[in-house]
């Protein structure tokens, strides 16, 4: 049964895809190591975001297009 306070349609922004990652990191020229740091992530975090064995978390996804964003 669901609680009665949470919502059944989530709010909460969709992760990336893994190809939108990767244009993402190329688009602002970065390495996925220099990309990593910028998250504060390790780069096997990254690199398997990238290879869609994970799935980036939203608020990463998040930080990541705030702090590239003057870069684009």
């Amino acid at each position: 049964m669901n609680h009665p306070n949470r919502s059944k349609h989530s709010t909460a922004p969709k992760a990336p895809k893994p190809s939108e990652v990767r244009a993402s990191r190329d688009a602002v020229g970065l390495t996925q190591s220099d990309a990593a740091r910028l998250v504060y992530v390790t780069l096997s975090a990254w690199q398997r975001w990238e290879a869609g064995e994970r799935t980036i978390h939203p608020a990463m996804w998040e930080l990541w297009q705030i702090k590239t964003e003057g870069m684009r």
